[in-house]
C-alpha cells in the first residue's frame, strides 16, 4: 500500500493553509525485502489501463534493488497523480491482440 503525505521540511507553519505543501513522499514497502521505506514521485511510475490488471505502479526498492509493480485502484491512482507522479497511458490499438 502506498501513502502519501508533504515532505516535512516543505510543510507550511502557517494554520490557515490547509492540504499538502511542497514535493510529495509515498510511504511504500517491498514485497521481497519487506523494507518500508518513502519514496519522492520522481522513484514511481504509474501505468494507467483499460481494467483493474493493467492499472499499476512500480518502482525500484531503494534496499535490494528489486523491481516492484503492484496493482494501483482508483484511491492509488487519485493519490499518485495527485503527487505528481509520472503517469504512462496505456492504450490499445483495434486490431491487435
Amino acid at each position: 500500500m502506498v501513502t502519501v503525505m508533504p515532505d516535512e521540511s516543505e510543510r507550511s507553519a502557517s494554520p490557515e493553509r490547509s492540504g499538502p505543501v511542497g514535493p510529495m513522499v509515498f510511504k511504500a514497502a517491498c514485497p521481497e525485502c519487506r523494507s518500508r521505506f518513502e519514496l519522492h514521485a520522481a522513484a514511481l511510475m504509474l501505468a494507467i489501463g483499460g481494467s483493474r490488471k493493467t492499472t499499476f505502479y512500480s518502482f525500484t526498492c531503494p534496499e535490494c534493488g528489486s523491481a516492484v509493480r503492484k496493482p494501483a485502484g482508483e484511491r492509488i491512482v487519485e493519490l499518485l497523480t495527485g503527487g505528481g507522479v509520472r503517469t504512462l497511458r496505456l492504450t490499445s490499438v483495434p486490431g491487435t491482440l
